[in-house]
C-alpha cells in the first residue's frame, strides 16, 4: 500500500486529491498538511469526507512527510520548489501540482512569477506530467510537474495535430473558458457570485501563465517553437474548462477525425466524440477524462478541435494521481475509473 502525503490539504485540488485517494485500492494517505488548519479534523472542515479520512490537519514538517512514500504538493506557486530537495534526499516521490517546476527556463520562471527559483537544477529533472505525452518518462522520475488546468486541455487538443506536421505552427488559436474553482479557494472580488453570475469575461488577454508552459509542450511535440494566441475566461459556474482551438491546415489531412482517433485509441483518459459531436463540461464533471471533438468547417482550411476537462480532475488532483500510479507501478486507473457525475 503507498503512503500518501499532501501538502496543502485545504484548497480545491488538495481536498479533491483527499476525495480520489480515500477511494484508491492501491494507496492510504499517511499524512495532509496545512498551516492555517493545523490541529482540525479533516471532516470536520470538509464535512463531504467525514467517515473518509479520520486525521487531522498537521504543520509541513519533513520529518512527518518523510514517513510517506509519495509526497502531493497542492500548494500556492513558490512553496514546493522550497521543500522538495529535503524529500528527493529522502527517496520520497514528489508529485508537485503548482507551477514550481512546469518551466525549464528559470529565466522564464522569474519572468512569469516574478521570484528567482529557488532550485533551477531540479528544473532540468522534473518531468511534466502529462501522461499522454510523456508517459516512458514518467515512470522512470520521482519529481513531477503536474500540468496546469488550461495547459492540459489545449495541449491534449492539439497535439495529434501538432505531432502531423500538417497545420501552420505560427497560429495556432486557443480560446479557453474556465469555471470559477480554477482561481483556487480564496476570497477574491472578481470570482464572487455577486460579481460572475451572469457574465462572461476575458482575463490577462496580454499573457496569462499559462502561455509559455503551453508553448514549451507544444514545441516539444513537434521539436520547434509555435505560435501560439491564449486567451483564457472566466465563466459562472463551478468546475470545468472548455478550450475551442484553432490551426489552419497547410499540409495533408484528409481525415482529422481517423488522426485523432489513432492517436489517443489507447489513452485511457482522452475520448475522442463522434464526428459532429459538441463536448458539454458537465459531462467529464468529477470524472479524469478528456472529451475532444473535431471540426473543419465548411470543409475549408481551418481546423476547429473542442476540449473540455473537469479543472480539478484531469486538470489538477486526478491527473495529478495518475502520475504516481504512474511512478509507484500501479495500474495507471487505479482510483480514476468512474464515470463523471450527472447531471
Amino acid at each position: 500500500m503507498i503512503q500518501a502525503g499532501i501538502v496543502g490539504g485545504t484548497g480545491y485540488t488538495g481536498v479533491e486529491l483527499l476525495r480520489i485517494l480515500v477511494q484508491h485500492p492501491g494507496a492510504a494517505i499517511r499524512a495532509v498538511t496545512s498551516r492555517s488548519d493545523a490541529g482540525q479534523s479533516v471532516g470536520d472542515l470538509y464535512p463531504n469526507l467525514r467517515g473518509f479520512v479520520d486525521l487531522e490537519f498537521s504543520q509541513p514538517e519533513i520529518e512527518l512527510l518523510a514517513e510517506c512514500d509519495v509526497v502531493f504538493f497542492a500548494t500556492p506557486n513558490g512553496t514546493a520548489m522550497r521543500m522538495v530537495e529535503a524529500l528527493l534526499a529522502r527517496d520520497i516521490k514528489v508529485v508537485d501540482l503548482s507551477a514550481d517546476f512546469r518551466l525549464k527556463d528559470p529565466l522564464i520562471w522569474k519572468q512569469w512569477y516574478g521570484e528567482p527559483h529557488a532550485c533551477p537544477d531540479l528544473l532540468r529533472e522534473a518531468v511534466y506530467g502529462l501522461p499522454e505525452m510523456n508517459r516512458d518518462r514518467i515512470k522512470k522520475a520521482r519529481l513531477i510537474a503536474c500540468p496546469g488546468c488550461y495547459p492540459t486541455a489545449v495541449q491534449l487538443g492539439f497535439l495529434p495535430l501538432v505531432e502531423s506536421g500538417s497545420i501552420d505552427l505560427q497560429g495556432l488559436i486557443a480560446d479557453a473558458k474556465s469555471g470559477a474553482s480554477g482561481a483556487g479557494r480564496k476570497v477574491q472580488v472578481p470570482v464572487l457570485m455577486s460579481e460572475a453570475g451572469e457574465s462572461l469575461k476575458a482575463y490577462a488577454a496580454d499573457g496569462h501563465r499559462h502561455l509559455p508552459e503551453i508553448r514549451q509542450g507544444l514545441k516539444q511535440m513537434c521539436g520547434e517553437p509555435v505560435g501560439l494566441t491564449f486567451v483564457p475566461h472566466l465563466i459562472p459556474m463551478i468546475r470545468g474548462i472548455h478550450a475551442t482551438l484553432y490551426a489552419r491546415i497547410t499540409g495533408e489531412a484528409d481525415d482529422l477525425q481517423a488522426l485523432y482517433e489513432a492517436r489517443f485509441s489507447d489513452e485511457c483518459f482522452v475520448d475522442v466524440l463522434p464526428p459532429g459531436s459538441h463536448p458539454d463540461t458537465r459531462n467529464v464533471k468529477g470524472a479524469n477524462r478528456c472529451h475532444i471533438a473535431v471540426h473543419r468547417p465548411q470543409g475549408g482550411d481551418t481546423v476547429v478541435i473542442l476540449s473540455v476537462i473537469d479543472n480539478l480532475v484531469k486538470g489538477a488532483a486526478g491527473q495529478a494521481v495518475q502520475n504516481m500510479n504512474l511512478i509507484c507501478g500501479l495500474d495507471e486507473l487505479a482510483g480514476l475509473h468512474a464515470p463523471a457525475l450527472y447531471p
